[in-house]
């Protein structure tokens, strides 16, 4: 064993999300091995032990207590893939126990109260949990062989399912099993402790897997339960790793506490940071805010959400104009409005649109101040057309033809069209279907059950229309920016998706789509917002990957490590030496969102 290897790469390997049960089963496999303790050569050896434990057996038979046992050879040093320690003996679980058998087969006559009846879920955290049990009568209990009754220093084993699971029995308290759970009844001069500490390590786990029948739900049947290979310490070295074992997982137990108080704090810092950050009175509380983001960046995106908390955080700065400097010599958004709005006049009187009054837009109404330049308005005022797909599309389905748009196309928090299912349909030759005619820049909102899911009409796209679940969105062909898309990922937009709830299913009416409220800056600063959000976004996405990248890795790296603890081999410690990268989190990407 190598301590010193685990104890150097240790604050890397214990950030892995399952380090903490991955190092309960080394102990365990340390344990197994008899790496956990020294041994004592003035210990009595376990072949004696394995002596007493057939003559306690032949005594019980005599008396009738159970019955004749067939002989089970002992199990060559050559069966174990691990050389056993001086003093050890290899043995089979039938070996250590007086019994190995299940719960009775026949059903149970269910009563409202009597002696608990225990099934896996009482079982599956290897401890008894009797709240909202099943019970039995009396009679039914009494019935069964005394093998069956479960009693202290018994130790159960699941069977079906969630299979290898042990829970030893710590009390005199009544209760009876199913028949999926295993019921191992110790020698009386075994420790049962160890054994059930044995029969959790991942040497065991793995024969009873071996064993197991079945495809859609595995089981281990008992004659394979009883010949698993136990390797079987002197008495007086079990009572000494049961200590040590214990000790230890206590200890793992405290680190785990830390660790998820250490990962609450880092989430609540994160959440602070983007709180201020998305909801700061001025372009000067940005900076301060950013600055304190950005240089503890390393530290604060630890996994891919908070990649996804930065990814929120930009676009809400975006669209409250913290993004990018305003310039005083573009042309406000209020210029922008007139234009659109004097266009749409247009349209109206060619009876190419219709137009419905809007809501007007108080102080009471905006949420925040708006920079120098920008403008409040409705999303209505910005459409050329807002509408949403008919109802009987399913008649037009076929084989072949247009694409048509369903809520599954589309996706949360990205305007990108999921296109791995496509339902294909043949339009009607009516108006009804050129009216849902998805065109390039058309902008896809879902509007029921799960509203605020996105498409984007992209450059070239097929013949394609939509079913009733989805609103199409036409801006003014002023406004045919990627503005608009990326402000309907936005958390602001989200909370206007998110305003209406009507009926079982949330739902969103048309007048809530022209309603929107819309932060509209100049034209020209619209295009350098997006062009800062896909750069940003980019390094978002390098982040991310560097961040699943190094989980992996690290993955590997505890592995490795843990490997090189149990076989204490050279290969693996250059291994590990190579697997180990320089940062979590590459100082040039940190860099270019600092300089941002």
């Amino acid at each position: 064993m190598n301590p010193e290897l685990l104890l150097a790469h240790f604050n890397r390997i214990s950030g892995v999300p399952d380090a903490m049960p991955l190092m309960r089963r080394f102990l365990l496999d340390l344990a197994v091995r008899g790496k956990l303790v020294e041994q004592s050569p003035s210990d009595e050896p376990a072949s004696e032990l394995l002596r007493r434990f057939q003559e306690e057996k032949t005594q019980l038979v005599k008396d009738g207590v159970i019955k004749k046992i067939h002989s089970n050879p002992q199990p060559p040093d050559s069966a174990f893939p691990f050389p056993l320690p001086s003093g050890w003996a290899g043995s089979t679980l039938q070996s250590l126990c007086i019994s190995v058998t299940d719960g009775d087969h026949l059903p149970p006559p269910k009563a409202d109260q009597g002696i608990p009846f225990l099934v896996i879920g009482n079982v599956r955290s290897h401890t008894l949990d009797f709240a909202g049990c099943r019970h039995v009568s009396e009679e039914y209990y009494n019935a069964l062989d005394t093998i069956r009754r479960p009693q202290m220093n018994d130790v159960l084993y699941t069977l079906v399912g969630s299979y290898g699971i042990p829970t030893m029995v710590t009390d005199d308290k009544k209760f009876c099993v199913q028949r999926h759970i295993g019921i191992l009844r110790p020698s009386r001069k075994m420790n049962a402790p160890f054994l059930t500490r044995v029969l959790e390590s991942k040497w065991v786990f793995d024969q009873a897997t071996a064993c197991a029948t079945g495809i859609a739900q595995k089981t281990v049947p008992l004659a394979g339960l009883r010949k698993i290979l136990i390797p079987l310490p002197p008495l007086a070295e079990q009572y000494r790793i049961v200590a040590k074992v214990d000790e230890l997982l206590a200890l793992l137990n405290e680190l785990q506490l830390l660790t998820n108080e250490q990962e609450d704090r880092r989430d609540r810092v994160v959440l602070a940071s983007v709180y201020h950050l998305s909801n700061a009175a001025n372009a000067e509380v940005v900076r301060k805010q950013a600055c304190f983001y950005f240089k503890h960046l390393p530290c604060l995106t630890t996994q891919p959400s908070h990649i996804q908390q930065l990814r929120q955080t930009i676009l809400s700065l975006a669209v409250r104009g913290f993004l990018v400097p305003q310039d005083s010599e573009d042309e406000p958004a209020s210029e922008l409005l007139k234009q659109v709005s004097a266009e749409k006049a247009r349209l109206a009187k060619e009876c190419q649109i219709k137009q419905k009054p809007l809501p007007a837009i108080g102080e009471s109404t905006v949420p925040f101040n708006l920079p120098c330049g920008w403008s409040w308005t409705r999303l209505g005022e910005l459409s050329r057309l807002v509408t949403s797909g008919s109802r009987d599309w399913a008649k037009f389905y076929s084989n072949d033809g247009a694409i048509f748009v369903r809520m599954g196309n589309l996706s949360r928090d990205s305007y990108h069209l999921r296109l791995s299912n496509i339902q294909r349909v043949k339009p009607p030759a009516d108006s009804e279907g050129a009216r849902t005619k998805l065109e390039e820049g058309d902008i896809l909102i879902s509007i029921t059950g799960e509203v605020g899911l996105l498409g984007l009409i992209p450059h070239n796209f097929d013949e394609a229309y939509i079913n009733q679940h989805t609103c199409l969105v036409r801006p003014m062909d002023q406004l045919r920016s990627r503005f608009l898309p990326e402000l309907f990922r936005s958390p602001f937009a989200q909370t206007q998706f998110d305003e209406p709830q009507r009926g079982l299913k949330n739902s969103f009416r048309l007048t809530d789509v022209t309603s929107f409220l819309v932060p509209l800056p100049p034209l020209a600063e619209q295009f350098r917002i997006v062009a800062k959000i896909d750069e940003l976004m980019a390094l978002c996405d390098r982040l991310e990957e560097q961040l699943v990248t190094s989980g992996v890795v690290s993955r590997v790296l505890l592995e490795a490590v843990l490997h090189h603890a149990l076989t204490d081999t050279i290969e693996s410690a250059s291994r590990t030496d190579a697997l180990t990268p320089e940062s979590d989190v590459a100082p040039s990407r940190v860099h270019s969102l600092q300089q941002w």
